[in-house]
């Protein structure tokens, strides 16, 4: 969750922390091969979240609203997958915690949103 508590409802602004973390936990990552290869597709997924409902946000209709929350729900559950995978090595295992903590709640977050704009 952002650190100020009046973003906590600025999903935008959480989606973004949320990258910038994952970001920083992946280039932290111990250097193994496929810590390499899982953390290319976790910094993919993890930023696709924000850019996605941002275009959401900006959708010309409810219907490509509601796809661009799907994705951006299928990011966050995929960025979890990535998650699992890494091996964090010493000093990163309570990060990658909090960030499958963080993408469980914003995959529900946006599963709510759906459900409210069906």
């Amino acid at each position: 969750m952002v650190n100020n508590p009046n973003k906590r409802f600025d999903l935008e602004g959480r989606c973004l922390e949320f990258a910038k973390r994952v970001n920083k936990y992946a280039n932290n990552l111990p250097r193994t091969i496929s810590n390499l290869e899982n953390a290319k597709q976790l910094a993919r997924s993890g930023g696709s979240i924000g850019a996605n409902y941002i275009e959401a946000n900006e959708s010309l209709g409810k219907k490509d609203f509601c796809l661009r929350i799907k994705i951006a729900k299928k990011e966050a559950k995929e960025s979890i997958f990535w998650l699992e995978l890494t091996s964090p090595g010493a000093g990163l295992e309570k990060e990658r915690t909090y960030l499958i903590n963080e993408a469980t709640e914003i995959m529900k977050i946006l599963g709510a949103i759906l459900e409210k704009s069906k």
